[in-house]
């Protein structure tokens, strides 16, 4: 199967929101989010690619100990602890861009998971087959 780029390219920015494409239009979406009600679009953005880079970095050591021989020891620990600070740090930040109280999102979590398993406990049926709405 032949692929040729340069036709995947201009298949790719076709199926590319104008706001990725432009930043004129970009910065115009900023500024309608900027003028909502309980949103901080600076936090938020902050948060949302602090939490996915301090997240890899994670992952990064626990694929490292998985899969390449890294050793479990006091200072690899001691690093996932760090980045465990990380992300909180994000977390928190994007519980202030929405205007949210970190104590009522754990709450409305341990909610949501009393009801998905109604047993009070991990059942690998109800994760696959969730009610309608369980996000």
């Amino acid at each position: 199967m032949n692929i040729d780029l340069l036709k995947y390219q201009d298949f790719v920015k076709t199926v590319t929101s104008t706001e990725s494409n432009d930043v004129a239009v970009l910065l115009d979406r900023l500024n309608k989010l900027s003028q909502e009600p309980n949103l901080n679009i600076s936090l938020l953005m902050t948060a949302g690619i602090g939490l996915a880079s301090e997240g890899g970095e994670f992952n990064e050591i626990v694929k490292k100990m998985l899969f390449q021989g890294k050793p479990f020891n006091e200072e690899n620990r001691f690093h996932m602890k760090r980045e465990l600070g990380d992300i909180i740090w994000y977390w928190i930040n994007a519980c202030r861009a929405l205007g949210y109280d970190p104590n009522e999102v754990i709450a409305e979590n341990v909610d949501k998971l009393k009801s998905r398993y109604p047993g009070g406990e991990f059942d690998p049926y109800y994760s696959e087959n969730r009610k309608e709405g369980d996000l």
